[in-house]
């Protein structure tokens, strides 16, 4: 095999993974096997590639390509979700840079252009992935809005409805008013704003008297029907009973009291605007209070607010301010920040509104989702994240189900004209039969339905993710959900854990009676060198696929992974993805070296056979801790321990023990063994850094069409003989310190020395001896039982080294020695000053104290060395 002196990514990963999927490799159907199956988070089909995907994605790649390995039926589900808000944003741009206007279309009309795009730019996500070096069975690739997963999701709404947990009512929502629908909580992102707090005066009707309110948005009092005080507030006792005229407006609104009202905040009166406020809403059903909606569904006033009707709501901000100031009504306007909600699809700002809509009751269906988590049967990982699951699920309120959109799963309800009434069916024609059963008129048509016109929010699709990709809801029974439900690990990020996790495993408990999966493995946010979060509107992101083609994915994969642990942020750097290159390029070198090799028929080398055997089970070491991470989710750590064994302990000294002398041979069973050790360490790398451990191991010999490392088997963690582990710690500690000593004295490497050794393990070191002399170039080794005269001396544990002072200059060593001693006896001095100090004992902290006793005990210790060091060479 010809290798390139550089490691190129280039000229690999696109070849093998065109080879993997043309043979099928990632291919998974029911067989004697144990499943293991993970189901990818849709990305939305508006989605491109970021940082976050490729950490995301790369841990379940690890996942999946190590158990495919262990010899698991290994299934990995990949597909995208239809993100009705923002595909429908996209599809609406799309059209008005033509000058199409949605509204001049029909539904149909405009559901054609919309699959067309998604057609056209719906796959980009999933075709990133593959650069990736993602595994996924890309032949189950699923889409939220395919015919059978449509069918399953209107299945479950319709079978909710008949159960009584789904319902329609006139409820306080979250809406966007550019894309004119309700969203959910986790669509809406806060941000700290810059806004005013406006301290406006209302009269008190009837008298001179008057009260102030402060609020940051002067144009909901269009929508005021109280003002609440503190029932306890004696500044306003006097106003028990009393009425107040809405400034501009002229309504006159009753003062009330109630508990939910801050007397610290502002001026301790609160303007109640039910139509435009959460927790206004809330006090005005205490009070029936009546509802005054002043805005239209775009954000502009409306024709209940009475004034500046039509005008935007931001617009209408500043001028009511202008007439409030005018009118004597504006008494203090302050700059304030605050935290406003912003629709994570448009970026509008949130306003809190009235509407009919569809619910789910989550009470009685959350109940086995919660005890599920409590009792562990489904394990969050890290597990600090169980108390906000836990306040999540007690505290869970009423779904709202619906979206006023057109892309999604239209909502199954029928509406029959010239009535009130409305069915509910999975199809039109179900619904006809509804309806002429409920009305009584058999003779009823189809002309008669007319069927809401809103959309199902995406998470009611994508929270039946794990059953619906393989049927599970439409056939309850068949082959596939029978074999790969319940899923087994589940990686996704923290901030959908409610909204999506948790309704995974309640729809897993209601639909199948089992969890949907095991383990929810919880990443981080990766994050720039400032800890903020990346995106693209920072411009702190670079671009996932420019990092690939400069560095490689392998590179990519090892670059954030190892700085990556479980529910811990990353923060990114470059340097990361170049630790990875490096790491990629360590490999390739140590592979060039050994296929350099001339070989011939003799017998290994005392020295070869030593290394073999403490490979072999460094590697077994390595594996036993590679597997106990893993199953702690710890693939940070396992990657570090793969990580150090191939370049501190394979490359740095195990090549470097084998290695034959310059142009001499190697033995054929010495090559061979090194080669059987390497085949192990490429398949324990390959799920990490798949592409070069497949171009290495195809390289390692011969192979078969059929043969690949991604289905070669995983080596199995065994118990190490430690007895070689240990013998061989202690050879490279010595090792280690005699290089240093060299280095220390100026002797050259290329100089032979004579060593001598005060040891009760004189075997150990005899046998070892091929190795010391391989690293330390030692002209004879003898062992002692005193001290050498004219010899430099080093302790190693328990063991005493002496190497004679031949070649050092003698006078310059000591002048050397004692300029050190000098400067430990001035260092230590300084600490003793400080410890004789009676006040700075008994007054400073006991650490600090502990701190300087410890560097009293190390400068004592140094000078003992140092010293005897003296005494050598005099």
């Amino acid at each position: 095999m010809q290798l390139s002196s550089k490691y190129d990514p280039t000229t690999i990963e696109d070849k093998w993974y065109q080879i993997w999927t043309d043979r099928e490799l990632f291919r998974s159907v029911p067989d004697e096997r144990p499943a293991y199956t993970i189901t990818i988070p849709p990305p939305n089909v508006t989605g491109i590639l970021h940082m976050g995907h490729i950490l995301n994605n790369t841990i379940q790649d690890v996942l999946i390509r190590r158990k495919r390995m262990q010899g698991f039926n290994a299934c990995w589900v990949p597909g995208t979700d239809h993100a009705s808000i923002a595909t429908e944003a996209k599809v609406v741009s799309l059209l008005a840079s033509k000058g199409i206007a949605k509204q001049d279309l029909s539904r149909e009309e405009f559901l054609s252009h919309a699959f067309a795009w998604k057609e056209k730019y719906g796959g980009i996500i999933l075709s990133q992935l593959k650069k990736l070096g993602a595994s996924c069975d890309w032949n189950r690739t699923a889409f939220t809005m395919d015919e059978g997963y449509s069918r399953a999701v209107l299945k479950v709404f319709c079978d909710l409805y008949e159960k009584g947990y789904i319902y329609r009512g006139h409820r306080m929502v979250n809406w966007d008013p550019a894309a004119q629908t309700a969203v959910s909580d986790e669509e809406v992102t806060h941000k700290d704003t810059q806004g005013h707090l406006y301290h406006i005066q209302y009269q008190i009707a009837g008298s001179e008297d008057a009260i102030t309110i402060a609020t940051t948005r002067p144009e909901t009092i269009l929508g005021d029907t109280a003002i609440a005080i503190h029932p306890e507030d004696d500044r306003y006792f006097h106003l028990h009973g009393k009425r107040a005229i809405v400034p501009l407006v002229g309504r006159e609104i009753p003062i009330i009291l109630d508990d939910y009202v801050d007397k610290e905040f502002g001026t301790g009166c609160l303007k109640v605007t039910p139509a435009h406020d959460v927790n206004d809403y809330e006090i005005g059903k205490r009070h029936t209070l009546p509802i005054i909606d002043a805005l239209n569904a775009d954000g502009t006033i409306s024709e209940a607010g009475t004034l500046y009707i039509g005008e935007d709501r931001f617009t209408v901000r500043k001028q009511i301010a202008h007439d409030l100031k005018a009118a004597g009504h504006l008494i203090k306007q302050e700059a304030y920040m605050h935290s406003v909600g912003y629709s994570e699809r448009t970026d509008s700002a949130i306003e809190p509104r009235m509407s009919q809509q569809w619910f789910l009751d989550m009470k009685e269906l959350s109940q086995p989702a919660l005890k599920a988590v409590l009792e562990g049967d489904v394990k969050l990982i890290p597990d600090k994240y169980l108390n906000t699951y836990r306040h999540w699920m007690e505290n869970v309120r009423d779904w709202c189900l619906s979206r006023q959109l057109w892309w999604g799963h239209r909502i199954p309800a029928y509406y029959i004209k010239d009535s009130d009434l409305f069915v509910v069916a999975e199809t039109k024609e179900e619904a006809l039969e509804k309806a002429r059963t409920i009305t009584g008129r058999p003779n009823l048509g189809l002309e008669n339905l007319q069927q809401d016109e809103d959309v199902l929010d995406t998470w009611a699709s994508s929270w039946l993710w794990p059953i619906a990709v393989f049927d599970g809801i439409n056939h309850p029974d068949n082959e596939e959900i029978n074999y790969y439900y319940p899923t087994n690990d589940l990686v996704t990020a923290p901030e959908i854990l409610f909204f999506w996790v948790a309704r995974m495993v309640i729809a897993g408990y209601e639909y199948r009676s089992q969890k949907p999966f095991s383990n929810v493995y919880l990443t981080g946010i990766v994050r720039d060198d400032q800890r903020r979060k990346m995106s693209k509107s920072l411009g702190n992101s670079p671009d996932p696929l420019d990092l690939i083609a400069q560095y490689g994915a392998d590179a990519i994969r090892v670059g954030m992974l190892l700085a990556s642990p479980a529910g811990n942020d990353l923060l990114y750097k470059e340097s990361l993805v170049e630790q990875g290159r490096n790491f990629a390029n360590k490999i390739w070198n140590g592979f060039r070296l050994i296929t350099s090799w001339e070989t011939a028929d003799q017998s290994p080398t005392d020295r070869d056979q030593l290394a073999l055997v403490w490979m072999n089970e460094r590697i077994n070491l390595a594996l036993l801790e590679i597997e106990d991470h893993f199953e702690k989710f710890r693939l940070s750590d396992a990657l570090m321990t793969i990580y150090k064994l191939v370049w501190d302990e394979y490359s740095s000294w195990f090549l470097e023990m084998v290695k034959p002398a310059y142009q001499q041979p190697i033995s054929q069973t010495t090559l061979e063994g090194i080669k059987e050790l390497l085949d192990k360490i490429l398949r324990i790398i390959h799920p990490f850094m798949p592409f070069i451990s497949e171009e290495l191991w195809q390289g390692m010999k011969e192979r078969t069409e059929n043969e690949s490392i991604c289905i070669a088997e995983m080596p199995s963690a065994k118990t190490p003989n430690h007895l070689p582990l240990s013998e061989m710690s202690l050879i490279q500690d010595t090792i280690t310190a005699i290089r240093g000593f060299r280095k220390d004295k100026g002797l050259a490497n290329r100089d032979a020395i004579r060593l001598f050794v005060n040891t009760d393990q004189q075997e150990l070191f005899q046998r070892y001896f091929p190795l010391l002399n391989r690293f330390l170039n030692i002209d004879d080794m003898a062992f002692v039982t005193e001290s050498v005269e004219g010899a430099g001396s080093l302790r190693v544990k328990t063991h005493e080294f002496y190497i004679p002072l031949d070649h050092v200059d003698i006078e310059a060593e000591k002048e050397k020695i004692q300029k050190e001693i000098s400067y430990t006896e001035g260092f230590l001095s300084s600490v003793m000053k400080k410890l004789s100090n009676e006040k700075f004992v008994s007054g400073a902290p006991a650490a600090v104290v502990d701190r300087e006793r410890k560097k009293q005990a190390d400068a004592e210790a140094k000078l003992e060395v140092l010293r005897k060091s003296l005494t050598e060479l005099s």
